[in-house]
């Protein structure tokens, strides 16, 4: 990992070594990340299928799936945060049986885990929990809210997909208190006491601390 030791005295910036990278997330071009990716997409497909609220009227389902998409995309940015989220979320759908919106479910939670691990921006800010985090995790609720109503109100009508957004809301307000939670306690425990595997998944901005 990074660190002040790393970098001359005077110096201001990092050149990582040369890989492809968003923003400074590595993308799946090396173990770690796809161990990462892997690991947390069957985490959030598990959380998905644990609690299962059936609504008869859309034939959807409330779940804590979100929850899992929050934290991969709080710890991990969002590279690792949007294929798991979306992946992970997708499979949970098929296996439980609501195979309709498996398709929307990986455009809709991907776009949750990638927003809010491009909005919290962790590779930067993951010492503390900022309005970054907050706001974050605000905007990814919200897509999960307004995208399933949209592709409700396609199968359905808009009148039947209302039915379903308290759930989607009260669905989003658990995630977020929790995965604010998690933030708070344990996120930068965990990327501190891993330095090697977190520096092959993101590059850590330390410009600040110089």
């Amino acid at each position: 990992m990074v660190t002040e030791s790393n970098i001359k005295e005077g110096e201001k910036t990092y050149v990582p070594p040369k890989a492809k990278t968003f923003i400074g997330y590595y993308l799946p071009s090396n173990t770690v990340v796809v161990a990462m990716i892997g690991i947390f997409a069957a985490l959030i497909c598990v959380l998905t299928m644990i609690i299962q609220i059936p609504i008869p009227a859309t034939g959807g389902y409330i779940n804590i799936g979100d929850l899992g998409v929050m934290i991969t995309a709080l710890l991990f940015g969002p590279v690792v945060g949007g294929i798991a989220g979306g992946v992970g979320s997708m499979f949970a759908d098929l296996l439980l049986g609501y195979g309709i919106y498996a398709p929307a479910t990986l455009i809709i939670k991907g776009l949750e885990g990638f927003v809010i691990g491009l909005i919290a921006n962790p590779r930067k800010n993951y010492k503390k929990v900022t309005y970054r985090d907050i706001i974050a995790v605000i905007v990814g609720g919200t897509i999960i809210v307004a995208g399933y109503f949209i592709y409700e109100s396609i199968l359905y009508g808009p009148a039947v997909a209302m039915v379903e957004i308290l759930g989607n809301v009260f669905q989003f307000i658990f995630s977020a208190v929790f995965a604010i939670l998690f933030a708070l306690t344990t996120r930068k425990r965990i990327i501190d006491a891993l330095p090697d595997a977190f520096d092959k998944i993101f590059i850590i901005d330390i410009t600040e601390d110089v």
